[in-house]
C-alpha cells in the first residue's frame, strides 16, 4: 500500500485530492495538514511514500518546508500559482499541478511517480532559483522547533562546511545552504560578502580597522571582529560611500 500524505491550507484542495486517491487501489492516505508545521511533525511520524504539496502557505511556505526535511521524499506539487513551476522543478519534484486541475490530470502526475521510483527522489534546494520570501527570512530548524528568522535581525552570515551560521543576537544557527547562495539572494546594499566566508550585515557596521600587514577587520556592533579580504576591500568601501 502506498501512503500518501496531503499538506495544503485549503479545505477544499485536500478533499478533491482524497476523493480522487478514493478511487485508486493501492494508496491508503496516512495524513492530512494545514500547513508546513504540521506538514513536518506527519512526514516524520507517517513515513509517507509521496506527498501532494501546496507551495504558498500560513507560516511556512512548501519550499521552505522540504529544506527542513531530513530524508529525500517525493512530492507533487499542488497551487494556484504557475510562477513557482520552475522552482518546483528544480527541486526535483516528481510533477506540478496547477489548481484546478482534472482527474485525469491527476492520473497523469500518478503514473509518472510510478515511472520514476527506479531514482531516489531528492528535496535538494541548495543552489535554486530564490525562493519566495528568501530576501526577507530565513527558515531553520531548531532540534524540534522551527525558527523564522527576519533578514533584518542578522549580524553575519558565516561559511561552516557545507552550511551557513547564522549569526544573531539572540543565538548561532545552522542552515543547509552556501554563502553564495545567500550572496545572490540578500539585499545587497544592506549585504556585503567581505571574505569568502562572511557576508556582513551593514547596519550591524561600526567600523573598518587596519589588522596585521595590509589587511583590515570588520567591527561590528557586538564587538566582534571579522576579516575583511584584500579584494573586499575597495567594494566594502563603495558599498559605505567613502
Amino acid at each position: 500500500m502506498i501512503k500518501v500524505l496531503i499538506i495544503d491550507d485549503e479545505p477544499l484542495a485536500r478533499s478533491i485530492i482524497r476523493t480522487f486517491l478514493e478511487e485508486k487501489e493501492g494508496y491508503a492516505i496516512v495524513g492530512e495538514c494545514s500547513n508546513g508545521y504540521e506538514g513536518l511533525k506527519a512526514i516524520d511520524s507517517l513515513e509517507p511514500d509521496l506527498i501532494f504539496l501546496d507551495i504558498q502557505m500560513p507560516k511556512i511556505n512548501g519550499f521552505e518546508m522540504l529544506e527542513l526535511i531530513d530524508e529525500p521524499v517525493s512530492v507533487i506539487f499542488t497551487t494556484a500559482f504557475d510562477e513557482y513551476a520552475l522552482k518546483a522543478f528544480e527541486t526535483c519534484a516528481v510533477d506540478y499541478l496547477l489548481k484546478p486541475f482534472t482527474e485525469d490530470r491527476f492520473d497523469q502526475a500518478l503514473t509518472k511517480w510510478k515511472n520514476t521510483q527506479r531514482t531516489a527522489p531528492s528535496t535538494s534546494l541548495q543552489e535554486v532559483s530564490k525562493q519566495p520570501d528568501d530576501h526577507l527570512r530565513i527558515v531553520i530548524k531548531d532540534g524540534s522547533s522551527i525558527k523564522i528568522i527576519p533578514i533584518q535581525d542578522l549580524i553575519y552570515l558565516e561559511a561552516y562546511d557545507d552550511y551557513v551560521k547564522v549569526h544573531t543576537a539572540e543565538k548561532k544557527y545552522l542552515k543547509k545552504k552556501t554563502l553564495t547562495y545567500y550572496e545572490k539572494t540578500l539585499d545587497k546594499q544592506q549585504f556585503v560578502r567581505i571574505h569568502r566566508s562572511y557576508i556582513i550585515n551593514l547596519l550591524e557596521l561600526t567600523g573598518i580597522e587596519p589588522f596585521e600587514k595590509n589587511s583590515y577587520r570588520a567591527i561590528l556592533k557586538n564587538g566582534e571582529r571579522i576579516p575583511i579580504s584584500r579584494s573586499a576591500y575597495g567594494p566594502l568601501k563603495e558599498s559605505l560611500g567613502v
